[in-house]
């Protein structure tokens, strides 16, 4: 046996929201007898359970998941922060286990722990608070046409109402005249375990229906009420997300429910074209359109 043949395994399920990651890894950490590593980059805070689609009490007893419920929505936490801890924890599970599960849909959350992250350039103040003025002024979805013009293909993969993302973005584009995408200042990490990365493909319609009526189960399960205990910390990065976003609109009077409802609907089918852009880029993804327990 070759010593890459010794290391342990990290399987990485990857793919759009609503595409059943939750249940397969789960399914696949108990056929494994192994744990979960959540690469979700919302999921991470206590406070937002509903629209976060957040495993149910029942999934997280049935195996042992980290990185759900880990932190505060006053918190600061990121992708450099989240190799750190997820690697750590990957190598007090491997002292125990032969493979473990890393499952969500945050492609810089993935890429962090298999492959480590770019060292992109340092933020340029006087070119942040000039885009920050400009966001003030003429709000996040003139910013999101600016990086539209700016980096056409790599817009694509950026949440067009996160603010933050967009920001980063444009400053890439405008320092170093590359997309954010093909930015590399180093070469990937060689990781001490192997990966296989399985991607949840799925038809798009099918996709759409799930997440219309996720976004409607979502409501019946109390998202408003949520979004209403969050409502007073609506400015942190935490909550500039669909679900929220779109709701704190209509708690402020600038759009009916049911319009917002709508919204969500449509930002999130938006997002999860994104997602698919990201992952398809990945050539190391085995595309899996379904999956039996007699394959594994």
């Amino acid at each position: 046996m070759t010593r890459a043949e010794q290391q342990p395994l990290l399987i990485v399920i990857a793919g759009p929201t609503a595409s059943g990651k939750t249940d397969f890894a789960i399914e696949l950490a108990q056929h494994y007898q192994t744990e979960i590593l959540s690469a979700d980059s919302r999921q991470l805070y206590r406070e937002i359970s509903v629209g976060t689609a957040k495993p149910s009490a029942e999934q997280l007893a049935s195996v042992p998941h980290h990185f759900i419920n880990h932190c505060s929505i006053h918190d600061t936490y990121n992708a450099g922060i989240f190799e750190k801890e997820a690697i750590h924890v990957l190598e007090k599970l491997f002292l125990k286990h032969k493979a473990a599960i890393l499952v969500g849909g945050t492609g810089l959350f993935l890429k962090a722990v298999c492959e480590g992250l770019d060292e992109l350039p340092k933020a340029n103040e006087a070119l942040r608070e000039q885009l920050q003025e400009e966001l003030r002024t003429y709000g996040v979805d003139s910013l999101f046409d600016k990086l539209k013009n700016l980096d056409p293909e790599g817009s694509k993969t950026v949440d067009a109402k996160n603010p933050h993302r967009i920001m980063r973005a444009v400053e890439i584009a405008l320092e170093t005249g590359k997309s954010h995408l093909n930015l590399k200042t180093k070469s990937k990490i060689k990781r001490p375990f192997n990966i296989v990365k399985i991607f949840m493909d799925i038809d798009r319609t099918e996709l759409y229906t799930r997440i219309n009526n996720r976004v409607d189960s979502m409501m019946e399960l109390g998202l408003l009420e949520e979004v209403r205990s969050v409502y007073p910390f609506k400015h942190l990065n935490a909550l500039n997300t669909v679900g929220y976003s779109e709701l704190f609109n209509f708690l402020d009077g600038q759009c009916l429910l049911e319009e917002a409802v709508l919204k969500i609907k449509q930002h999130t089918r938006n997002y999860a074209k994104r997602q698919l852009t990201w992952f398809r880029k990945d050539e190391d993804f085995v595309m899996h359109h379904s999956y039996k327990k007699s394959e594994w």
